[in-house]
């Protein structure tokens, strides 16, 4: 199975994909299993939640159900950290240590995201990186968005250097980019973080690399494309 654990829907300020139209997309895509980190909120990945359990296969489907990770993508004082299954929104705008603890305080993994990528202007600090290590759950190996492919490299070592487990993330900021990147692993039922972890170590990564300039053009347009069909329906 196919599994996303980074990807933003219209909860985030930067990001217009209606939440409404992630399971179709999740479907064409075969992701089976996808967190929804937006900046800073969690309630689209919880309506989400909410959206695909009224649309659930009926039992004995054929179809595998798929299943959403609540999680978020908190903007710390040092930078971005991800946290998964949360139960409660992270503040942003506090350290990077205390959001770490705050979301180890739910149960929930920490991820690091496009840690490596030093031209990211929201990457992890690396003294903070350091300074939260041993409370690292799951590093991004490959980001879809990064500037370049190398940098995934890098934080492929350094996953492998420290045993962390490894994961792939589309980090979508359209509709048409979710599914482009994943990490691939033995069909597993997902309920919570152990089951997560248990996946990803047979997992292996897989994604397709975007040049940012080429998504950032095509997130204005179809940015663009959206506020005009919505400017359309109400005149």
């Amino acid at each position: 199975m196919r599994i996303d654990l980074h990807c933003h829907s219209e909860a985030s300020s930067d990001c217009l994909s209606p939440l409404s139209l992630f399971p179709q997309r999740c479907r064409e895509q075969v992701i089976h299993v996808q967190a929804i980190t937006d900046h800073n909120e969690i309630w689209g990945a919880q309506k989400l939640q909410e959206i695909v359990a009224a649309e659930a296969p009926a039992e004995g489907a054929e179809e595998q159900p798929l299943t959403i990770i609540v999680g978020e993508e908190v903007s710390t004082l040092q930078g971005e950290i991800i946290g998964l299954f949360l139960k409660e929104k992270v503040p942003g705008g506090i350290p990077a240590a205390e959001a770490v603890a705050r979301i180890k305080a739910q149960g929930a993994l920490v991820m690091l995201p496009h840690g490596f990528d030093p031209l990211k202007r929201w990457r992890l600090r690396p003294s903070a990186r350091e300074q939260i290590i041993d409370n690292v759950d799951i590093v991004e190996t490959f980001n879809a968005r990064l500037s370049l492919p190398r940098y995934n490299r890098h934080a492929a070592q350094w996953a492998e250097a420290h045993n962390i487990a490894a994961c792939a993330g589309t980090d979508a900021h359209r509709l048409a980019d979710v599914g482009i990147a994943w990490t691939e692993t033995p069909d597993r039922t997902i309920v919570g973080p152990q089951d997560l972890l248990l996946a990803l170590e047979e997992g292996k990564v897989v994604g397709q690399w975007t040049h940012p300039v080429l998504a950032f053009v095509k997130k204005r347009y179809d940015q663009w494309k959206y506020r005009l069909r919505t400017y359309l329906e109400k005149s």
